[in-house]
């Protein structure tokens, strides 16, 4: 089973089908609107504008298991990242990254070690993993890895379909 496989719900209702990125680069990022690391959404949105028409997106996937920073409705968190920070890029639904109630996408991605090693559970808000456009997991990058700093950039360049 690839990533493409996972069934989620987009932010807006219905569903996300994560099939329609098959063949695509896909940062995927657990997100919170209150969490020091927020700022975080403008490199993301950077990121989408910079490789979108490459064949990349970024997908957020707003989650509240770290402290209650994600505390809004589906609405609320649609309007803060629009107002505040220009995001155009999808979102998912809130789910739980960690724990007996993980989402089914986030027990594909945690196997996958970061560049320290780090296997297992989701560590903090914005975490994020790198989507291959065969579905593999192509990396792991820590909450503190900036989206525009060199080693995303350069995992993403090396990601995007040919």
């Amino acid at each position: 089973m690839s990533v493409f496989d996972v069934e989620i719900g987009a932010l807006n209702g219905g569903s996300a089908d994560l099939s329609q990125y098959r063949g695509k680069a896909v940062l995927v990022v657990n997100v919170a609107s209150r969490c020091g690391l927020t700022p975080q959404y403008a490199g993301l949105e950077s990121l989408q504008k910079r490789y979108a028409e490459r064949g990349f997106t970024v997908l957020g996937v707003p989650c509240n298991q770290f402290m209650g920073q994600e505390p809004g409705t589906s609405e609320e968190i649609a309007e803060f990242c629009s107002t505040t920070y220009g995001v155009t890029f999808p979102m998912t639904e809130k789910v739980d990254v960690n724990g007996e109630g993980r989402h089914p996408l986030y027990a594909e991605l945690v196997s996958v070690a970061d560049a320290e090693g780090h296997t297992g559970d989701i560590r903090w808000n914005f975490e994020k993993f790198l989507i291959a456009p065969d579905g593999t997991v192509a990396a792991r990058f820590s909450p503190q890895a900036e989206p525009e700093g060199e080693e995303v950039v350069k995992a993403i360049e090396a990601a995007l379909p040919a």
